[in-house]
């Protein structure tokens, strides 16, 4: 992620999940960027970012991509995936933003959720920061901190 706003946003809600998530016993928060796909054709792009988007996750990771056709939750229905995953002992929660072709049908079946932002296409940068303040904020709530006033 170039530097601009969009990054320092980002590290915001990066240090705050940092200085949270031990306390609710997760581990450390890791943000991972790939590169994309070198194929030149779509389909094989997507292949190769799936292949790597898997190798990168770690062992056993509930793993969350978010995808436009995924389902809407609410803030608190995620926080509560998030919780479920703590309680049954997935040792991570990995969310996957695709690539700018879109996600691989074979990582959409690897995942155990499949979570979108709404109907609209958002930039990689805002989703970045959107799944960083969503992720906070589901923290904040199975914390019951008052950052989310719903």
């Amino acid at each position: 992620m170039k530097a601009g706003p969009e990054r320092d946003l980002l590290q915001r809600y990066v240090k705050r999940l940092a200085g949270i998530a031990p306390s609710l016993g997760f581990s450390p928060v890791e943000w991972k960027e790939l590169d994309e796909g070198r194929s030149k054709r779509m389909e094989e792009r997507r292949a190769e970012e799936a292949r790597a988007i898997l190798a990168a996750t770690p062992k056993g990771a509930w793993l969350t991509v978010l995808d436009e056709r995924g389902a809407a939750f609410s803030s608190e229905q995620w926080a509560a995936e998030i919780g479920k995953a703590r309680g049954i002992s997935i040792p991570a929660y990995a969310v996957v933003i695709g690539g700018p072709d879109g996600i691989d049908p074979s990582l959409r079946a690897a995942a155990r959720s499949v979570v979108c932002f709404g109907a609209m296409t958002w930039p990689h940068q805002l989703v970045r920061v959107m799944a960083g303040e969503q992720i906070y904020r589901a923290l904040t709530i199975l914390a019951g901190h008052p950052y989310h006033r719903a």
